[in-house]
């Protein structure tokens, strides 16, 4: 069922980042007309936000129907945007933003297999369970190392027929073969109460907060990096999209070693040091290092301490969370996470349009990863001692 699960989860991300790779090849062949970096910006940005807000909604029906019915569910609906993508969407920004706007579905994956492999696991082997399945979000490298050579050597529509058809095969493989766990307690309340219950936690918002920079970081480097690359450093859109998918591997890599040592040493360690990685990468590369030297050490640690502290959240979350609930916590801090990863790339491109900088950014990323650096040791330290008091 772990297997089965990240397997849906890679091939969902796969067809949530189609769009990122495209973005500047779009700008520089000029097929879409005369983009902006805040055009190319909201195009890769739009997916994400959808997706996570999305994910509220699913985590919460998750809870109600399983991961039984909503795997592939989500996997069936997620082909309609990629072939809209393919057959009506390609020669039109504005209906890129559009096809990208349910290309969203895709990204609300995780709220469904968050809570499906929180119960099939005791509480103390979770955090490395839950770390596995999260690797899934590998799916985004997928993307960067395939979208750009399929679009480019076998048709513009290449990469959304191949990833519809992926989808649409595990679609079948996951109705026919996922369970849900024993014993699993569906509850009976309304989604709104439900909701609203779940979000007046302290865990919620504590953990959206962690998850909006581990998670958000991540995301934001995933969809905007290739962007990043090729205006500061030159880069042309198969090399950026090449380093960008080192950075996914890296994360991805570290994402179940997160969840595996915050079984063994606490989920708020893991998440303090992954938070000072970050201050100090982002220090560094706001002083435009050499690309494949010192800029790929600030870069690919940033990766390893985000993949470790998306890791390490959702760990936490299944430490001091009733099984019954994650899945509506999974889908607000999912949201949380992936609005995290929704405004960095918006706001690096209005920052590089009103200064021709990306200084000014990348230092309000390590002001954001050192104000969580504290918030961990703090506030959240406390609720992680209560929950395993309770526990």
């Amino acid at each position: 069922m772990l297997a089965l699960a990240t397997i849906g989860f890679a091939v969902n991300f796969w067809a949530w980042a189609l769009i990122s790779p495209l973005g500047p090849l779009f700008r520089q062949q000029g097929t879409l007309g005369t983009l902006s970096e805040s055009d190319v910006a909201l195009m890769v940005a739009v997916p994400v936000v959808v997706g996570s807000l999305g994910r509220i909604v699913v985590g919460a029906l998750t809870d109600r129907y399983g991961g039984r019915v909503m795997f592939p569910l989500i996997s069936a609906i997620t082909i309609l945007p990629v072939l809209f993508l393919a057959f009506v969407a390609l020669d039109s920004y504005s209906l890129i933003l559009v096809g990208g706007f349910f290309l969203g579905v895709a990204g609300t994956s995780f709220a469904v297999g968050v809570p499906f492999v929180n119960a099939w696991f005791p509480p103390e082997k979770r955090g490395l369970a839950i770390g596995i399945f999260g690797a899934g979000m590998g799916g985004t490298a997928i993307s960067a190392l395939t979208t750009v050579k399929l679009y480019s050597n076998l048709g513009e529509r290449a990469p959304f027929l191949i990833t519809a058809a992926a989808l649409a095969v595990y679609a079948v493989v996951a109705w026919s073969m996922l369970r849900d766990a024993p014993g699993r307690v569906i509850p009976q309340t309304s989604l709104v109460t439900r909701v609203v219950a779940n979000a007046k936690l302290p865990i919620t918002w504590q953990a959206g907060i962690l998850y909006a920079v581990a998670f958000g970081g991540y995301v934001a480097f995933s969809v905007y990096l290739p962007a990043y690359l090729k205006t500061e450093y030159g880069l042309s859109p198969a090399g950026a999209a090449n380093r960008m998918a080192g950075f996914v591997v890296v994360a991805v890599i570290m994402r179940p070693v997160g969840g595996w040592l915050s079984d063994r040493f606490g989920p708020t360690r893991v998440l303090a040091v992954g938070f000072a990685v970050v201050v100090a990468g982002a220090a560094v590369a706001a002083g435009h290092p050499p690309v494949d030297s010192l800029g790929a050490v600030a870069f690919l640690s940033m990766a390893a301490a985000l993949g470790c502290g998306s890791g390490a959240t959702f760990a936490l979350i299944a430490q001091v969370t009733d099984p019954a609930r994650v899945g509506g916590v999974t889908g607000l801090v999912g949201a949380a996470g992936g609005f995290g990863g929704f405004v960095p790339p918006l706001l690096m491109g209005y920052i590089y349009g009103r200064t021709e900088s990306y200084v000014l950014g990348l230092a309000l990323l390590a002001i954001t990863a050192g104000l969580t650096f504290v918030l961990t040791l703090t506030i959240v330290r406390r609720t992680a001692a209560a929950g395993r008091t309770t526990a």
